[in-house]
């Protein structure tokens, strides 16, 4: 398979000025290519997960195929008022304001180890906050897998001790 990055556009100064924005519609738009990225995403943890997470909204893209997979159950962390039946919620922290995320209560028994997965790792904050709005339903997060790392933001550190799976990495 070729390189994977070399299917990401970067989009400079999106959505504002001094952004580079990694656009993944190139990838999404190859099926053979986001073939290889739902089997490098879901290869780790055949036979070692309960079920899929996906982080609204660019993790359900990629979560639902892999837990397809994977043969497990697929199930969304979205934002406020989205989700039809009860919740768990948490309120966390952004550089100008603050954000919230839910998960239906009975997502995930208690115990279940879940692979946790969204387009992009940056700063960490929403992948942190989804962290532990799944230890609400005591769950095990394996890993938190990322199409995208910017390796040069401290978001893999703000996630330990939760390990962490990323397929294109980008230092700028």
């Amino acid at each position: 398979m070729s390189d994977l990055k070399s299917h990401i556009r970067e989009v400079p100064d999106f959505p504002k000025p001094g952004i580079s924005f990694k656009d993944i519609t190139p990838l999404l738009a190859d099926p053979k290519v986001f073939a290889e990225v739902t089997r490098q995403l879901a290869d780790p943890f055949r036979g070692k997960v309960d079920g899929v997470v996906g982080i609204e909204s660019r993790g359900f893209i990629f979560g639902a195929p892999v837990a397809l997979a994977l043969g497990v159950g697929f199930h969304l962390i979205r934002k406020p008022g989205k989700l039809p039946s009860e919740t768990h919620a948490i309120t966390y922290d952004l550089e100008y304001g603050s954000d919230t995320l839910e998960i239906h209560k009975d997502a995930f028994a208690p115990g279940s180890r879940v692979l946790m997965v969204d387009d992009l790792l940056a700063t960490g904050g929403t992948a942190r906050a989804a962290i532990e709005l799944l230890g609400k339903l005591e769950v095990e997060v394996v890993t938190a897998a990322f199409v995208i790392e910017l390796t040069a933001l401290p978001g893999r550190k703000i996630l330990e001790p939760v390990p962490v799976l990323s397929l294109i990495g980008y230092d700028d």
